[in-house]
This record gives structure tokens, sequence and C-alpha cells, in this order.
């Protein structure tokens, strides 16, 4: 299974890769998404971008960025601090 899957609804990350990337149990992301300890933003490229998305989670002052194809594959991943006035959702 790829770890981005891509629907009519939207995208769907595997719970491994946001886990990882936050330090954190899998099995607390869905949970932690529901209560919004985890927020995110989802961006669709246009012009020379059209074609990608840009995935962006936020967690304690963590950002887990992720650029992917129209397929879900993963074309680059960054993970960078922000303050909590820059986080969606708070």
């Amino acid at each position: 299974m790829s770890q981005i899957s891509v629907s009519a609804e939207g995208f769907v990350v595997d719970a491994e890769l946001l886990g990882s990337a936050f330090g954190v149990a899998p099995e607390t992301i869905p949970e932690e998404m529901r209560n919004g300890d985890i927020t995110s933003r989802s961006e669709t490229g246009v012009g020379e971008d059209a074609g990608k998305s840009r995935l962006t989670f936020y967690r304690e002052g963590r950002a887990l960025r992720l650029v992917v194809n129209s397929g879900g594959e993963i074309l680059s991943r960054s993970s960078f601090p922000v303050s909590k006035g820059r986080r969606p959702g708070r």
C-alpha cells in the first residue's frame, strides 16, 4: 500500500508516515486529528505546479510538508518548526 492514496474526496495519508514524522505512535494519529492536536492544510498547484498538491500537517510547533503528484507519490518532504500563529485551526 502506498503511504498516500487519492480519492474523489481528497488525500488519505497513512498514519505510519505521520507518526514517524511527529515521533508518536501511529495508532494515536486519528484521535489527535479528531481533537485538533494535528491540523492540516491542502493546496493544489496551478501553472507550472499543476498536477501537484502540497499537504502540510501541524503538531506541537512542528510541520510536515509533503508535495505529491496526482497519484499520491511523494515528490518532496520537509519538516520544520512553526509558531502557533502559523498553524491553521488554532
